[in-house]
């Protein structure tokens, strides 16, 4: 071989070994695509399998739902059946070793997985839960003659705390599904039907701890007394409403009798002050420690509930168990499952009328001293119904479920390892010092000395802003106060002290309370920068503004809140229940980690 043709044929076998390259990498990608198009049309055909066997699970779960409340017992055991093999394949459908990778595909491999999680979430429900709740006695959970039959009830409790446990297990797989980049029909999907399982594990909730608790809260080993109060929502504090009247409650062996009633004013004024915690203190004085009627000042239920239990045994020699509070929307929400009640006097109560027959007509036609009386022997006699009538234990359990998740019933036990049962719940109406979501407070209360707060209209509005370099996000709250008030007409016991000046402005002190960790930095009271009252509570700033709202007027607060440092870009509100439910929103964002 020539010097000339070595070079030339080092060309061609290099020449050669490139075409051998390229022909295998030519060959691996038509492998590779052929297994990617083979996997994508069975992924496919398996979605959509998946997609209209979920569609079907979703209609049958709303049956169940409306047959389980109208106790349809039959049918529902019918559409069970058919829900669990709607489930089931749909669970199926998305269970293969071609759906396994897909679920890895950078593109595609959310939703997919996404899709697999709402399959495995409703077969769960349609199998470990829905069939012990059809088979439980929920009539265990309501009285029968006057007495709740505390046997059953622990009998159920088990059944109960398992159907509890499968659907928070549910819900927490659920809730770390990442739901930012997934398209926009099975984001929905996702979060109806968090919401969904949302308000089921708060029914669920409510039962187990029902179950678990009222046996021994009713007297099983011994004879029990607690504080039934009525938070007056006219004259608003932060837990709702002022403390206005009160019943005591005798409970023994699942029996219930009601005892001696009163009103706050009846408990007098202390001096010197009860003992505060120093964050209390701090923030409004010593004023929760002197009047029964500002005990609640602070959205802390616990702090209230043993101020008032305290006022009422310095009051009274007698020293109870508890305090439960409830206010007259709870008492509409009962009037439905018990029908009309006729409070002594005959005066009849009924569901539609017994907010504005409370909290407006009877200031209207009663003197304070009446007033007072007719409270306390409204609630009594919506309770007393309550335990004597035979009511339907589903409408029942509805109506404890939407005012417990409104935090319109609140309950504190004077016994610790009772209290710790209830734990953050809302019914413990307990503020907590960690945030798992960030969440931000908004409490009312009256600075008018009057009984305006039935006239207000709250709205709040709460978006969660960029992600700091620190690791903080700033939310940007707006609140805004309407008042339907006339402007003239009222009586005088509407009217009260009038300190805001003229006796038709409504003055609320609006406290914003921050995330755990958090800060409020600034706020504008329409458009213009307010003073702000600041202090700290459970990990909290706070911020109070003092606003005044004239008759038919409407005032706007804008805040902007700081959080901890966090990833997620959800927050929630945590509000002063009013008369008129809030009108609230809530803007969340992606997570700082997309």
């Amino acid at each position: 071989m020539t010097e000339s043709e070595r070079p030339r044929r080092r060309r061609s076998r290099s020449r050669r070994r490139r075409r051998a390259r390229l022909r295998r990498a030519l060959l691996g990608a038509l492998v590779v695509a052929s297994l990617l198009l083979t996997v994508g049309g069975w992924v496919g055909f398996r979605g959509w399998q998946a997609r209209s066997h979920l569609l079907n699970a979703a209609g049958l779960a709303r049956e169940l739902s409306a047959q389980v409340v109208g106790g349809d017992t039959d049918r529902a055991l019918r559409t069970l059946a058919a829900l669990q093999e709607q489930a089931g394949a749909a669970r199926a459908a998305t269970d293969d070793p071609g759906w396994a990778l897909g679920r890895r595909t950078p593109i595609a491999g959310d939703d997919l997985d996404a899709v697999r999680q709402i399959a495995v979430a409703i077969d769960e429900l349609a199998r470990q839960a829905f069939p012990t709740l059809l088979r439980t006695d929920l009539t265990s959970l309501v009285p029968t003659n006057g007495r709740l039959d505390l046997a059953r009830l622990t009998s159920v409790s088990t059944e109960l705390s398992g159907v509890n446990e499968a659907v928070q297990r549910t819900r927490r797989d659920l809730a770390v599904v990442p739901a930012d980049r997934l398209v926009d029909q099975i984001r929905k999907a996702l979060t109806d039907l968090r919401g969904e399982i949302d308000r089921l594990a708060s029914l669920t909730t409510a039962a187990d701890q029902g179950a678990r608790l009222l046996p021994p809260l009713l007297g099983a080993k011994g004879s029990r007394r607690y504080l039934l109060v009525s938070q007056n929502l006219a004259e608003l504090r932060a837990t709702g409403g002022m403390f206005g009247a009160y019943a005591m409650i005798e409970a023994e062996n699942g029996k219930v009798k009601m005892g001696l009633q009163g009103s706050s004013a009846s408990l007098g004024r202390f001096t010197p002050a009860l003992k505060l915690p120093a964050e209390t203190r701090a923030l409004w004085t010593d004023l929760p420690g002197i009047y029964p009627a500002d005990v609640n000042l602070s959205p802390h239920f616990p702090t209230a509930a043993a101020l008032y239990r305290e006022m009422f045994r310095r009051k009274t020699g007698t020293t109870v168990d508890g305090v439960l509070a409830v206010d007259p929307v709870v008492l509409s929400y009962l009037l439905k499952a018990t029908g009309p009640v006729l409070v002594p006097g005959g005066v009849p109560l009924a569901s539609e009328k017994v907010v504005q027959t409370l909290l407006n007509d009877s200031y209207q036609r009663l003197d304070v001293r009446q007033q007072d009386t007719f409270f306390a022997a409204s609630a009594a006699a919506v309770f007393d119904a309550f335990f004597k009538k035979n009511v339907n234990p589903r409408v029942l359990l509805s109506a404890f479920d939407r005012a417990i998740t409104e935090r319109r019933i609140l309950f504190w036990s004077a016994r610790p390892e009772e209290q710790r049962t209830f734990g953050d719940s809302r019914m413990a109406g307990t503020l907590p010092e960690q945030d798992t979501v960030p969440t931000v407070g908004v409490f009312l209360n009256d600075g008018s000395g009057a009984k305006l707060g039935y006239y207000l209209r709250p709205t709040a509005n709460l978006t969660v802003g960029e992600c700091r370099p620190d690791g903080r996000r700033e939310l940007r709250l707006r609140v805004t106060l309407r008042s339907t008030a006339p402007k003239s007409g009222l009586s005088e016991s509407v009217l009260g002290l009038g300190l805001a000046g003229d006796p038709y402005t409504a003055r609320t002190l609006v406290s914003i309370f921050s995330p755990a960790g958090g800060a409020v930095l600034e706020a504008r009271l329409d458009g213009v920068e307010t003073a702000l009252g600041s202090g700290t509570e459970r990990r909290r700033q706070v911020a109070t503004a003092s606003v005044d709202v004239g008759p038919g007027s409407e005032r706007g607060l804008e805040v902007t809140v700081l959080t901890a440092k966090t990833g997620v870009g959800q927050a929630e509100l945590w509000l002063t229940p009013t008369a008129s439910p809030w009108t609230t929103q809530v803007h969340s964002a992606p997570s700082c980690d997309q």
